[in-house]
């Protein structure tokens, strides 16, 4: 009887240990997707963030060169005036 009674509460823990490895395990794998999906999210939001340094970048060059190009545009219609003043 004893034997019996033994063997039962040795099946019966080695049942609750392999539920809660279960239970383990399962949590384990929900925080390591959750972690993963984390990462996704803040590796989308760097590439966003570089995106748009990348187009103000852009602009603020493309600006500045238009604006080199007004003030040479200027600076060849003033010698262009100062000529034609000098030669009348």
């Amino acid at each position: 009887m004893r034997k019996i009674v033994l063997a039962a509460a040795i099946a019966g823990a080695a049942l609750s240990l392999a539920a809660c490895s279960e239970k383990t395990e399962d949590a384990t794998s929900e925080a390591a997707d959750s972690a993963m999906a984390d990462a996704q999210a803040n590796l989308d939001a760097a590439g966003d963030a570089v995106e748009s340094a990348a187009a103000e970048a852009s602009d603020a060059a493309s600006d500045a060169a238009s604006d080199v190009a007004a003030g040479a545009s200027d600076v060849a219609a003033d010698a262009s005036a100062a000529a034609t003043d000098a030669a009348r």
